[in-house]
């Protein structure tokens, strides 16, 4: 089968153009480090906050802890959402993408040398439009990393983390999805990108045909490539002089 594109998408985009991103660094006054992520038109606020205290299973043990929350406005999407706070419970998919979200930075931060501290990372879309799972990854690290550099832990950080989508519509294969192409898409998959190019999670459905071997390899050979790219729209980000 041929995996050969159409030459533009109905946004403009190459096959394996990313959408623009933008990370617009101390985007929050008081937080520790914050970011505000850009991706197309999704729109993600990631805040990091310390605190010198672990979860009661780490008390004593000399390691500290990374963790994550996310969350959505009611009027991120085209529709209203309830709260997930007037239902009274985190939904399953909010659980999901915020274990992600803490796995992956968990994996590029030497939680022994951490000391008994906690670091939390507060996601919270303002507006979806597709990927804000990868989103919130790729700006949760920046986040992540100006508030290690402000505090004198940047040592702790092994590797630099950030995510994107792929999938197949047809015989396309197609980098970072919006929410029209994630909606209609044959194939999804999410792929989550150490820098040192072991990966944190692969997450691939065939929502109305199967993909096979060669497929795959060429689904995370295109997410790779996108994540290198966002590698270095990270570092900018990070090495970006602290906002006045």
């Amino acid at each position: 089968m041929t995996t050969t594109a159409p030459a533009r998408r109905p946004d403009g985009r190459a096959p394996n153009q990313l959408r623009p991103v933008k990370i617009v660094a101390d985007y929050l006054k008081f937080a520790e480090g914050s970011v505000l992520i850009r991706v197309g038109d999704t729109r993600v606020v990631c805040a990091v906050t310390i605190d010198d205290r672990v979860p009661g299973w780490l008390r004593g043990k000399g390691s500290g802890w990374v963790t994550a929350e996310y969350s959505m406005l009611p009027r991120a999407g085209t529709e209203r959402s309830q709260r997930e706070s007037m239902s009274g419970r985190v939904g399953g998919r909010t659980h999901e993408i915020q274990r992600l979200i803490g796995r992956s930075l968990r994996g590029v931060v030497d939680l022994s040398r951490l000391g008994e501290r906690t670091i939390t990372v507060d996601c919270d879309v303002i507006q979806a439009d597709g990927g804000t799972r990868t989103a919130s990854i790729t700006g949760a690290y920046v986040a992540l990393a100006r508030a290690m550099n402000r505090f004198g832990m940047g040592k702790l950080l092994t590797g630099q983390v950030a995510a994107v989508s792929v999938g197949m519509a047809g015989a396309a294969t197609l980098l970072d999805l919006n929410y029209a192409e994630d909606s209609s898409a044959d194939v999804d998959f999410n792929v989550v990108m150490i820098d040192d190019g072991r990966f944190v999670e692969l997450r691939g459905t065939a929502e109305h045909q199967a993909f096979d071997r060669a497929q795959l390899n060429q689904m995370v050979d295109l997410a790779a490539a996108g994540i290198r790219q966002l590698f270095e729209i990270q570092r900018a980000a990070i090495e970006a002089p602290p906002s006045e």
